[in-house]
């Protein structure tokens, strides 16, 4: 089975987000949780992943059906809900992405139907397979709620967040603890069950191993401020190595 790898996007650019489509990523997030972005910004990254050849989704900070059908009419493919914790938000989530008769969405033509290229029906019914809503699960309430929220119709894979899960455990901003770690191994188990798709974000060189050997059909690669930033250090250190000196 193929391997879809994505990035989160955090440093907002839309020719970053060309190039990570040229690099072989197949999906982008956008973050509109943590990044001050404006409409204008959003859709020029939504275009650069286009152009670059890999799927735009976007990360919103809570279930706002305003908010999820303007992204998606802008072109999103996937909407990614940060924090999401029951039943209700995951219903309310899918009925914000999907038109009469499975949802609420209102209809509009623009970009996503090619100014008119594509029939809004045409579009409708090729929308209902073809949007993505991808709940984080990120605090032991969402855990708890996991076997409901894998039930709702139009769930299509599940992130984990283990960064804010820990924050969420008592234990600190610590990721990496064990007791993190059985609870996103649980999180697996629970979409294994449910027959949904889970996309790890492999943050060891052991958590990578187990992940691959599970051939995994999505994949996050962390994000793109980290990455840059070792890639930018390493480049520096190879040319003029850190020498530890003591004075004379």
């Amino acid at each position: 089975m193929d391997c879809h790898v994505g990035l989160l996007n955090s440093v907002p650019s839309p020719l970053l987000c060309e190039m990570f489509g040229a690099a072989g990523y197949r999906f982008v997030v956008l973050d509109l949780e943590h990044q001050l972005l404006s409409p204008g910004d959003l859709q020029h990254a939504i275009r650069a992943c286009e152009l670059g050849g890999c799927e735009p989704w976007v990360r919103v900070p809570e279930v706002d059906a305003k908010l999820i059908g303007r992204v998606l009419d802008a072109g999103a493919k996937g909407i990614v809900i940060s924090r999401l914790e029951t039943v209700e938000q995951a219903r309310d989530a899918v009925e914000a992405a999907h038109f009469p008769p499975l949802g609420r969405r209102g209809i509009t033509g623009g970009r996503v139907t090619g100014f008119g290229k594509v029939s809004l029906a045409d579009y409708i019914a090729a929308s209902r397979d073809g949007i993505r809503i991808v709940p984080m699960i990120e605090s032991e309430a969402g855990i708890d709620a996991l076997p409901g929220i894998l039930a709702v119709p139009g769930i299509g894979l599940v992130m984990e967040g283990a960064l804010d899960l820990a924050l969420d455990m008592g234990l600190g901003p610590d990721p990496l603890h064990p007791h993190v770690w059985q609870r996103v191994l649980d999180i697996a188990g629970h979409c294994d069950e449910a027959g949904v798709p889970f996309c790890p974000n492999p943050r060891t060189p052991h958590q990578r191993e187990h992940w691959l050997a599970r051939r995994p059909r999505w994949l996050l690669a962390g994000e793109d401020r980290g990455l840059l930033l070792s890639a930018l250090r390493e480049r520096r250190r190879e040319l003029v190595p850190d020498v530890q000196t003591t004075p004379a």
